[in-house]
C-alpha cells in the first residue's frame, strides 16, 4: 500500500509529492550525504512527479541550511532561484520536438564539464529522457560513466524500460507512483485554496495529475473542453457522426494548444524585441530579422508538438472514459474517473459489451501509435471513432 507523505517529516520542497513518501525519504537522506550517487532515474506515469522530484533533489542538495535534516528549505536564496529555474548551476534540459538532438546532448556535456559557479554541485536534469534516441543517450552515457567532479545527473522517464540498459545500470532508480485522487484533491485544497468539491473533480478528472487538475480545477474553459472530449463517444451513434465528431475533436485540441501557446509565444516575442532594443509594433531592421525569424521557427514546431500533445491527452482522457464504461460492464466496485457523468456512462454500457469496450480502448492506443509516426491527425482520429460506433 501506497504510503501518505506526512509534511510535517520533511522540509518545504517536498511537500508537493503527495503520496510518494517512501522516495521522499529516500531522496531526503540523498541530500544529507557528502558525496550522493552522481546519476539518478525518475521514474514514473504520467503525474507522479518525476520532474518535481527532481527539482526538489537538486534543491535539498544545493539549499544554504546549515542543517542537513532541513536541506530544501524553499525559503533561501538558492532553494528560491531553483524553484524559478535561474540558478546558474542548475540546468533543466527539456525539449519540444520529438526527439533530443544530439547536439543538444553534446552541448549538455560540454556545460557538465564546467565547475559549480556557486553551489556544491553542477546539476542537470534532463525531463522526458526516454526521447534521447540511441545515438544521443550513447554520447550522454560517456557523460555518466565518467562524470566530472561535483556534477550529479537527474534523468525523468516514464519506465526504466524507456531508456536504454546501459543507462539503467549506471544510474540509482526512484520509482514514483500515482497519488490517491483523495491526496491530490488535499494537496490542492490545502496549498492553493482551491474549494474541496471542485479539486476532487479535478483530481479524478486529470487521474490524480497534480498540475493537470490544477489547471483542470482554475479553469473553467479547460473543463468545458474536457467535456466535450468525454462525452464525444456518448454521441457516437453511426459511421457519419464519427466522422464529424473527428473533425470537432481535431478543432478542439487545436483550440485548446493555441489557447496555452499564444500567452508564452507573445511574451517571448516581447523579450526578445526587448533585447534587441525594439518594442512591439517597431520595424525590425533587416540586420536583426533572422533573430526574430529563429524565434518564429522555434515556436512554430512547439505549437506543432503543443497540437500533438494536446490531442494525445484528448485520448487519455477518452480511455479514462471507457475505463469507466468497462468497470460498470462488469460490475466492479472501483471508483469512476468520471463520476458526474455516471448516469450517462451506465446507459453507454447497457448498448454494448466489454468486449466492444475493450476494442474502443485498443483503438484509442492505436491510434496514439499513429500519430507518433507521422500519420495525419484526422486519419488516426477518424479510424478510433469508428470503433466507437455501438456494436449491437
Amino acid at each position: 500500500m501506497t504510503q501518505t507523505l506526512d509534511v510535517a517529516q520533511f522540509p518545504a520542497v517536498w511537500h508537493d509529492l503527495t503520496g510518494q513518501s517512501a522516495s521522499v525519504a529516500q531522496l531526503h537522506r540523498a541530500a544529507q550525504q557528502e558525496a550522493p550517487t552522481h546519476a539518478w532515474l525518475f521514474t514514473g506515469p504520467p503525474g507522479s512527479g518525476r520532474s518535481t522530484a527532481a527539482r526538489a533533489f537538486a534543491q535539498a542538495l544545493q539549499c544554504e541550511n546549515p542543517d542537513p535534516a532541513q536541506r530544501g528549505c524553499s525559503i533561501c536564496p538558492t532553494c528560491l532561484t531553483i524553484a524559478s529555474g535561474t540558478h546558474p548551476d542548475v540546468k533543466v534540459m527539456a525539449t519540444e520536438k520529438v526527439n533530443y538532438g544530439i547536439d543538444e546532448i553534446r552541448d549538455l556535456i560540454g556545460l557538465a564539464q564546467d565547475r559549480p559557479a556557486t553551489a556544491r554541485w553542477r546539476i542537470f536534469i534532463m525531463e522526458d529522457a526516454d526521447r534521447m534516441t540511441e545515438r544521443a543517450t550513447n554520447v550522454l552515457l560517456k557523460a555518466i560513466e565518467e562524470p566530472p567532479a561535483r556534477t550529479i545527473w537527474m534523468l525523468c522517464a516514464p519506465s526504466p524500460a524507456d531508456v536504454l540498459i546501459t543507462i539503467r545500470s549506471r544510474t540509482r532508480k526512484i520509482s514514483l507512483t500515482i497519488p490517491s485522487a483523495e491526496s491530490v484533491a488535499r494537496l490542492l485544497t490545502e496549498r492553493d485554496g482551491l474549494d474541496p468539491e471542485m479539486a476532487l473533480f479535478a483530481a479524478r478528472a486529470s487521474q490524480s495529475h497534480v498540475g493537470v487538475a490544477r489547471w483542470l480545477a482554475s479553469n473553467p474553459e479547460a473543463r468545458a473542453r474536457r467535456e466535450q472530449i468525454v462525452s464525444l463517444p456518448l454521441r457516437v451513434g453511426s459511421t457519419s457522426q464519427a466522422m464529424a465528431e473527428a473533425a470537432d475533436l481535431i478543432q478542439i485540441t487545436q483550440q485548446e494548444a493555441t489557447a496555452s501557446a499564444e500567452e508564452r509565444n507573445t511574451a517571448e516575442r516581447v523579450r526578445l524585441l526587448h533585447s534587441l532594443g525594439l518594442s512591439e509594433g517597431d520595424t525590425v531592421p533587416p540586420k536583426l530579422r533572422h533573430h526574430v525569424k529563429r524565434l518564429e521557427e522555434e515556436q512554430t514546431a512547439r505549437n506543432r508538438r503543443s497540437v500533438h500533445d494536446a490531442l494525445d491527452k484528448a485520448m487519455i482522457d477518452l480511455i479514462g472514459l471507457f475505463r469507466d464504461v468497462l468497470a460498470v460492464q462488469l460490475g466492479t466496485d472501483a471508483e469512476l474517473i468520471n463520476e458526474h457523468l455516471r448516469d450517462q456512462i451506465i446507459g453507454y454500457a447497457r448498448q454494448g459489451t466489454s468486449q466492444h469496450t475493450l476494442a474502443a480502448i485498443d483503438a484509442i492506443g492505436q491510434a496514439r501509435t499513429r500519430l507518433t509516426s507521422n500519420v495525419p491527425p484526422q486519419l488516426a482520429v477518424e479510424a478510433m471513432l469508428l470503433a466507437f460506433v455501438p456494436r449491437r
